[in-house]
């Protein structure tokens, strides 16, 4: 627009310039000359100032291509200048464009300005000191004597420190039931946490996937990739889950899509070879892999394509695990110091746990159960037994709610994988602390009759999970006559590794 407007007024003034005449007007100026008056003078003098017009335009025009002005072309002082209006979100992606542009961008003058008005010290008309304070803080920073972008990574860390600090104030409040952050969902929206999976292929070349749906369960997140332009499932070797967040969090505005983003490794798992033992399910069109922790790979039948991609992430030091870790990296918890127990010899009491089995957003089962114990002598094969749900007591059974299914889809189809569902278990210690939690996909397989409990009229079905930390197994019976399950037994093996970790004991 401002080039239109400057090649406007250039045509204007060639113009003028061209029929700029003498103080004695036309007149004048014929009869000086020897010329005859009359309108072919004046015809004559307008043809020769449209052949200078038309000259000096042509003119301009070669001198405008020839004098092609670019960005890179321009010297560093003006550069920097322009560099100086942008903000700290604008300015690290210019610092992308190239290596010039990089150096350009680490300006310390640039970024001492934008960390002084971001950090400094507020003044204070009531304190007397707060104004030299003030003085004195500013004159610390300096430019001098530091090295190219010292500035930038002191503005960088400050930011992360901060939104760091805000969300573990969110955090602080815990449900004195579960021992979990009662602010979970404040905490994502003020973090603007998200969640990527990176395929990378065995030539090398990554795939970087933003989450296409989020669903945010009592004590869960669940995480949904899908769409068309999936890699080929053979050129792939690992696929990466990170949490991502914006470097510099407003909580007034709304995070920019393409702003820069910090990347945190919550897991690492392997494609080269999916086993059959981690099938879990599948119906018509595809087939469902589980691979731990709490990774579901939807494949095309036929193909053995990538139809979706499922995560599921426990709330339990979910935000942790999502911001403070680094893109290669995952986060690692603080060491634990044991808890003291009082009664060694008397094994496991007073734990409480729950359990929630959902899908698609139906919830089939959420059970909180009180006293959980265990006997120092139950300890077998290195898990200690903690029994939830008896054979024996049938007021203890419980109902699942609905038809239990996984519902799924893509861009193109939809379906729904029968008897598989999610599983969410948090285990609390007598102390009121998350002993044990996970959030995975779970499947109900036909099980035989047992032996050592009642006849049951109906099929039976089990539900299984294993991790380093202990195994799950249900017992499930399908009632006929109400078309429902029914589950008959719940029993949970921790590992006394673990056991012996958390405490400190030696069982």
């Amino acid at each position: 627009m401002a080039t239109g407007r400057g090649r406007l007024l250039l045509q204007q003034w060639l113009g003028l310039q061209a029929l700029r005449l003498p103080l004695g007007g036309v007149c004048a100026a014929a009869g000086s000359g020897g010329f005859r008056k009359g309108p072919g003078v004046q015809f004559a003098a307008g043809f020769t100032t449209l052949k200078q017009y038309t000259r000096h335009e042509r003119n301009w025009e070669k001198s405008s291509a020839n004098c092609s002005v670019s960005l890179d072309s321009m010297p560093a002082e003006i550069l920097l200048k322009i560099l100086s209006y942008l903000d700290a979100v604008a300015l690290l992606c210019a610092g992308c464009v190239n290596r010039r542009f990089y150096h350009l961008a680490n300006d310390n003058f640039i970024w001492i300005r934008i960390y002084s008005t971001a950090f400094s010290p507020k003044t204070s008309n009531w304190k007397v000191n707060s104004v030299e304070k003030t003085a004195v803080s500013v004159n610390v920073l300096s430019d001098k004597d530091k090295e190219a972008g010292f500035w930038k990574k002191e503005y960088i860390t400050r930011q992360i420190a901060s939104v760091k600090a805000a969300l573990a104030q969110v955090l602080k409040p815990v449900n004195p039931y579960t021992g979990l952050p009662l602010k979970t969902r404040e905490a994502l929206r003020i973090s603007g946490l998200g969640w990527v999976i990176i395929l990378k292929e065995k030539s090398g070349k990554e795939y970087v996937m933003g989450h296409a749906d989020l669903f945010i369960n009592d004590s869960s997140v669940t995480i949904v990739w899908c769409g068309k332009n999936w890699p080929r499932l053979a050129t792939l070797s690992t696929l990466n889950l990170c949490g991502v967040t914006p470097v510099f969090m407003d909580r007034s505005k709304i995070p920019t899509k393409n702003g820069p983003r910090w990347h945190s490794l919550i897991a690492k798992y392997s494609l080269s070879d999916l086993p059959e033992s981690t099938m879990i399910g599948c119906d018509r069109l595809i087939r469902l892999f589980c691979l731990n922790p709490g990774l579901l790979l939807g494949l095309w039948k036929g193909e053995e394509e990538l139809a979706f991609v499922m995560a599921n992430l426990h709330v339990h030091h979910l935000v942790e695990r999502s911001t403070l870790g680094s893109a290669t990296v995952p986060y690692e918890l603080p060491p634990h110091t044991p808890l003291p127990d009082d009664s060694p010899e008397h094994g496991l009491h007073g734990y409480q746990l729950h359990v929630d089995m959902h899908s698609g957003g139906t919830f089939h089962l959420c059970g909180t159960f009180r006293g959980l114990f265990t006997k120092k002598g139950s300890i077998e094969n290195g898990y200690a037994k903690l029994t939830v749900i008896s054979f024996k007591n049938n007021t203890e059974h419980l109902p699942l709610i609905g038809k239990v299914g996984l519902p799924w889809r893509t861009d193109v189809f939809d379906g729904c994988v029968k008897n598989c569902s999610i599983m969410d278990v948090t285990l609390v210690d007598e102390c009121g602390k998350p002993f044990w939690c996970f959030s995975s996909p779970v499947c109900m397989r036909s099980s035989p009759r047992p032996s050592d409990g009642p006849n049951f009229l109906g099929q039976t079905y089990c539900v299984d999970y294993t991790d380093s930390a202990g195994k799950v197994h249900m017992e499930l019976v399908w009632i006929e006559e109400t078309e429902e399950y029914f589950i008959v037994s719940l029993i949970l093996y921790l590992s006394v590794a673990k056991i012996n970790h958390w405490f400190g004991t030696q069982y």
